[in-house]
């Protein structure tokens, strides 16, 4: 443990960052004795932050028993199943914006437990998006906003460009629209051998991915009467560009089933042309010892749809407490130290948007500076989308809303129903969950 921080201290120092990262003042409290509960996403690019662990446990004279650690989409539904037992026997639980709403008074307002001298070295806006009717109910550990991350060698053979310039008439580059990204992932397929792309074609992954589509092509998920309209045109448009890459091969059979992990496994073993991801994957892609395309990587930002705008798809992944924590102090201080400095800059060099503004020039020094120039472009071509990252609904309705719309996708996509049948089938199964809420 103790090796572990001082390998992470001395990596900061060489860059500069030691000695300019704002100083942890904040008192994490002392627990001997004390066991603290947690259940915590797990998947490769979360949980190398968790090799912190040991060093809050040596802070604090506390133990850490990690309870559950699944993808988040299962931990969603095990801590639903908690909340219907009436047993929450866990204090720190991970968390997200996008799931945050549907948890009622699950989780502590932390805005009541950390002085606000250290809420102000989060982003704010990351911050607000991490509160649900006016409560702090998550502290946030990464950002995420969906880019494009695409093989250069791909882009820069000659017969590719010359291929594709006599059958679309303009110069290769890196999708600018979505128009351009379902053209050029078909273009790329050779199945089995390569692919176009792949998408999580199931729960949030699916649901969250078109709504990103369909908010580019100028629609929304809900009206200002809170009513479904995504099987509007924009809707019909956004669901057929699935329908269209399925149909040409340009994305694996399996991929309606594939979640993150499976799409970033398989863009790291050269299955992929072009991937429309999150932050997080980043570094895993950049590791030679870890990636097939390590000295191919390249950046750009996600493209814009048919009304000249990004989706933006947004969110934060956040650690919470809970209200029956036995221990909330410890809860509130296992959660800030997750989230702090130090924290922040190891997600960040893991390639993760971080939630700390302190962290953002510094690991861009950090990568320029220690041979990692990839990563730094990475965060100079990203940083911009900031700008246009916008979260799912953050009502209580949402995951449920998901939960009826992404079949009624997959279906679409396969083959058994019309886009418009799939769409207006999910929009009036919408209606009866917002209804049954009292929105109307």
């Amino acid at each position: 443990m103790k090796l572990l921080k001082a390998t992470l201290v001395a990596c900061c120092a060489v860059g500069g960052l030691a000695a300019s990262a704002q100083a942890d003042d904040f008192d994490y409290g002392s627990f001997p004795d004390y066991t603290l509960k947690v259940k915590l996403i797990g998947g490769t690019q979360y949980e190398k932050l968790y090799t912190r662990i040991p060093e809050w446990e040596e802070m604090t004279g506390a133990k850490v028993e990690i309870v559950s650690s699944k993808n988040h989409f299962d931990l969603d539904r095990e801590i639903k199943q908690d909340i219907a037992a009436g047993g929450i026997s866990w204090c720190v639980g991970s968390n997200h914006t996008s799931f945050a709403p549907q948890y009622g008074n699950l989780y502590i307002d932390l805005s009541e437990h950390i002085p606000q001298s250290e809420l102000d070295k989060y982003v704010q806006g990351t911050l607000k998006a991490s509160t649900v009717d006016g409560r702090l109910v998550q502290l946030p550990r990464v950002t995420d906003v969906s880019n494009i991350y695409y093989r250069k060698s791909l882009y820069a053979d000659p017969a590719n460009q010359a291929a594709w310039k006599e059958k679309y008439g303009t110069e290769l580059a890196p999708p600018k629209t979505f128009d351009e990204f379902r053209d050029q992932v078909i273009f790329f397929a050779d199945p089995p051998n390569l692919y176009g792309t792949a998408f999580a074609g199931k729960d949030e992954g699916m649901s969250g991915r078109f709504m990103e589509i369909l908010r580019a092509n100028g629609g929304d998920m809900f009206d200002e009467d809170m009513k479904p309209v995504f099987n509007s045109e924009a809707g019909v448009e956004a669901l057929q560009w699935f329908i269209d890459i399925y149909e040409a091969g340009a994305v694996p059979a399996g991929t309606v089933n594939y979640t993150w992990d499976d799409i970033g496994q398989a863009m790291a073993a050269g299955q992929l042309a072009v991937d429309l991801d999150w932050p997080g994957w980043a570094a895993f892609f950049a590791d030679p010892e870890a990636s097939k395309i390590a000295d191919d990587l390249g950046y750009a930002v996600s493209p814009v749809g048919s009304s000249g705008k990004r989706g933006g798809w947004s969110g934060s992944h956040s650690f919470s407490v809970t209200q029956d924590c036995d221990n909330k102090d410890a809860g509130v201080s296992f959660a800030v130290f997750m989230t702090n400095d130090e924290s922040e800059l190891m997600e960040a060099m893991a390639g993760n948007l971080p939630t700390r503004t302190a962290t953002y020039d510094e690991v861009v020094k950090w990568f320029n500076e220690n041979g990692k120039e990839n990563l730094a472009e990475m965060f100079t071509v990203w940083k911009g989308s900031l700008d246009d990252a916008r979260t799912p609904p953050l009502i209580p309705e949402w995951i449920q809303v998901s939960n009826v719309l992404w079949p009624e996708l997959q279906a679409a996509i396969v083959g058994e129903k019309t886009a418009q049948e799939a769409l207006d089938d999910a929009a009036e199964e919408a209606t009866y969950i917002m209804e049954d809420a009292g929105y109307y």
